[in-house]
């Protein structure tokens, strides 16, 4: 257990977070030391806890205490080393100092570095991004990063390239006008050890699929009626596993969307096929004879006894068969997800992935870093899986990044999530023209998300700034469970309605 002491509360899920970078297993626990009437209630990110045997007792129990002192100067200890930065009136100049000085700490304490250094934000990229607005060049990006983030050279580039990537991209869109439509199904085959989404096996739900349907035929009414001024940029159907429904139900939800919007300005229409088990020729010849663009189809690894372990019920042969049956319906845009770090899986089993994969030459593959969530069964269950190694390294990273530009595929877009083995990102790569505009759209918020179904969060990027200059965006979140969606419709219509109200938003 790590124990982390404030002496107010500043910068403590940033701190956080750089410390659960370096120690990803171990409990952290966080108190103030400030007066309780120093912290406001609406921020209380730690406990409270005036000295006493209490804290004592956790003090003799804990492997290592950080202890942040805020005054003139910022004051660090770990355990017995110390270190103090500057307390700059700019609050994201002293959140980097701080930041910085907790790194220097925490690198000397473990002798490791972090191949993002102090960044422990989602979106690295949009650090080069606003500095090419901006009007810098690379080397001067590059420096920036390194003197103020302590990220390694190779991070730098990729971050850099793939930022100039989307800026071309997102050149050829009115993104600031426009829009794109995000459509949940939250139906899968059955639950993946990893998977924390809001999914519904549909052995048990197949009889409320329709009634789901009708749900959400209200909300593309709603939308299409409130946005007919705006353009639609990109439509995602996600899940979940969209291809669940069956041919005659795909039919009817995506002719509905066609029926409702105007699609003119609509460069991709994309449906995330995903479980090669939910996958038939039936489906696929629909999604293609209704103009769908872009699918993925998703093996997260070739290796049968991980496909196994974490629970996917289909076999390396039918993700094969899935991509060949793809390509005869006629599918032009096909991306493939992989997952790095998944329990007992060594390079050599990465390596084997990718040339499997590799020899298909899907249009897109997508590498992610394996990320476990709370709801999810591997940390549920976590005591059952203790001996299982999830290992991610930069040398996993750079294997898959060769074989994708073996096969033209270059780097287009970037996120982080919390609990990443090995603290790596993940990275979508695309043939020339065949990049993912959604994806960029949403991991950029440059653009409103407008997202419908069970579980879904739309997203209104407003065109003001907050206070400390990052873009304004406000969330609108839809229930996750299924009945209650199914049974607050209208309600989830009015909370949307509401909302743009408040927000000034053109109704």
């Amino acid at each position: 257990m790590i124990l982390i002491l404030f002496s107010k509360p500043e910068f403590e899920y940033d701190i956080h977070s750089l410390v659960k970078a370096f120690y990803a297993d171990e409990e952290i626990r966080m108190f103030y030391t400030c007066d309780p009437s120093e912290v406001q209630e609406q921020n209380v990110a730690c406990t409270h806890h005036e000295a006493g045997p209490e804290l004592d007792g956790l003090k003799k129990e804990a492997q290592a205490i950080l202890s942040v002192d805020y005054g003139q100067k910022t004051t660090l200890s770990w355990n017995e080393h110390t270190v103090t930065c500057e307390a700059p009136s700019d609050r994201s100049a002293h959140k980097n100092h701080v930041k910085q000085a907790l790194y220097e700490l925490l690198s000397k304490a473990t002798g490791r570095t972090l191949p993002w250094g102090t960044l422990t934000g989602i979106r690295p990229t949009k650090i080069p991004m606003k500095l090419l607005e901006e009007g810098h060049n690379e080397e001067e990006i590059r420096t920036y990063m390194r003197e103020t983030y302590c990220a390694t050279p190779e991070k730098i580039d990729l971050s850099i390239e793939i930022a100039k990537r989307e800026r071309n991209l997102l050149a050829t869109i009115d993104y600031d006008r426009g829009y794109s439509l995000y459509i949940g199904i939250p139906f899968c085959p059955s639950t993946c050890l990893y998977c924390s989404f809001t999914s519904y096996p549909l052995k048990a739900w197949r009889n409320e699929v329709d009634h789901y349907l009708d749900a959400l035929e209200k909300e593309i009414d709603f939308t299409a009626e409130h946005f007919a001024n705006r353009p639609l940029n990109s439509i995602y159907i996600g899940g979940g596993t969209p291809t669940t429904l069956e041919p005659h139900q795909l039919h009817r939800l995506i002719a509905k969307i066609k029926q409702s919007f105007d699609l003119s300005h609509c460069v991709e229409f994309t449906v995330e096929a995903g479980r090669p088990d939910s996958i038939t020729f039936e489906k696929l010849q629909t999604l293609h004879e209704l103009g769908i663009d872009r699918i993925s189809v998703n093996p997260q690894t070739m290796k049968q006894a991980t496909l196994d372990l974490i629970g996917r019920h289909h076999t390396v042969e039918q993700t094969i068969e899935s991509f060949h049956l793809a390509r005869k319906a006629g599918i032009g845009n096909i991306n493939m997800d992989l997952i790095i770090g998944l329990p007992s899986e060594t390079l050599d089993d990465v390596r084997h992935t990718m040339e499997v994969v590799t020899d298909l030459h899907p249009d897109n593959i997508t590498v992610h870093s394996l990320a476990v969530k709370r709801a999810a069964r591997l940390t549920i269950y976590k005591d059952y899986y203790k001996d299982m190694e999830m290992v991610n390294t930069e040398e996993h990273m750079d294997l898959c990044e060769s074989y994708c530009r073996k096969i033209g595929l270059d780097p287009y877009y970037l996120y982080r999530q919390k609990g990443m083995a090995g603290n790596m990102e993940n990275v979508g790569y695309a043939s020339h023209g065949k990049a993912g505009v959604y994806n960029i759209l949403i991991m950029e918020e440059k653009q409103t998300i407008i997202a419908l179904g069970a579980g879904a969060t739309t997203k209104f990027v407003l065109p003001e700034k907050n206070p400390n200059g990052t873009q304004r965006i406000e969330r609108v979140e839809n229930v996750k469970d299924v009945r209650n969606y199914l049974d607050r419709i209208d309600e989830m219509i009015a909370r949307k309605a509401n909302r743009m109200r408040d927000l000034g938003i053109e109704m």
